[in-house]
């Protein structure tokens, strides 16, 4: 790690955490209630880690999993490019098939566990972006996840009709997801209105989880908006997240 990487990170705790054989680094801050933030492509950037501070401040205790490329590493086409191509041969993640859970789930939600159990509290939250984004989604499987944030969900990759719509679920989990929402469990999701990575998924989410899932579109301002809260970051998204988090986890901690 270099120097500039090293000043990014000051003020988290940084460990390690192993679950179903597999093992990633993760960095820790903060105090309440849990929220796991697990980073979009390529890595912790610096605008994830701006997000990830925010949320810290509001209230609760973030861990930020590393699932690949470097902790504080600024953005480039050379450093998306290599995180993708590890992403696309891991079989941590299901990056074309449709209707499959990524194992990496399983594993992120033993991490919200763990952290539950050190922090306590009515339940964590989790937010996921691109890659990512839906990964939220199937931590519901764990009635400890009572905050899922999905942002603009993007596996597997929109290529096609069937893989648009898809949300990285097997049709068990999906059941198990659904009734969770009938049960009252609320998603929030947010993408930008003309986002091609994230396909048609916000209309599959809806007919999934219908009135329980709270889906925000912001206007895109071109074709490179993609990243709500980071890169192309909405003041207004990451109002609303924290507002949702906040909600979810310390108004039902007071009750």
């Amino acid at each position: 790690m270099n120097n500039e990487t090293a000043q990014e990170l000051v003020g988290w705790e940084r460990s390690s955490f192993s679950s179903a054989n597999i093992t990633h680094a993760s960095y820790r801050k903060g105090s309440g209630p849990g929220v796991v933030v697990v980073h979009e492509i390529p890595g912790i950037t610096p605008a994830v880690l701006r997000f990830a501070e925010e949320v810290v401040q509001a209230g609760f205790t973030v861990v930020m999993p590393l699932l690949v490329g470097e902790a504080g590493r600024e953005v480039s086409g050379k450093y998306i490019a290599s995180s993708m191509s590890k992403i696309c041969v891991s079989r941590e993640f299901t990056t074309l098939a449709a209707q499959q859970t990524s194992p990496v789930i399983s594993w992120l939600r033993a991490l919200a566990r763990q952290l539950h159990e050190d922090v306590g509290g009515p339940g964590v939250g989790a937010i996921g972006m691109c890659f990512s984004g839906g990964f939220a989604l199937g931590m519901m499987l764990d009635e400890r996840m009572i905050a899922p944030v999905l942002s603009q969900p993007s596996l597997p990759f929109a290529i096609g009709k069937k893989n648009s719509s898809d949300l990285n679920l097997s049709a068990d989990d999906a059941v198990v997801i659904a009734n969770r929402a009938a049960a009252g469990c609320e998603v929030l999701g947010l993408k930008f209105s003309d986002d091609k990575l994230v396909g048609d998924r916000f209309s599959a989410l809806r007919a999934l989880l219908g009135a329980a899932f709270i889906g925000i579109e912001f206007p895109s301002a071109s074709k490179k908006d993609h990243s709500v809260l980071t890169e192309q970051r909405v003041d207004e998204g990451v109002t609303r997240v924290i507002s949702f988090l906040q909600e979810k986890l310390l108004t039902q901690a007071q009750q």
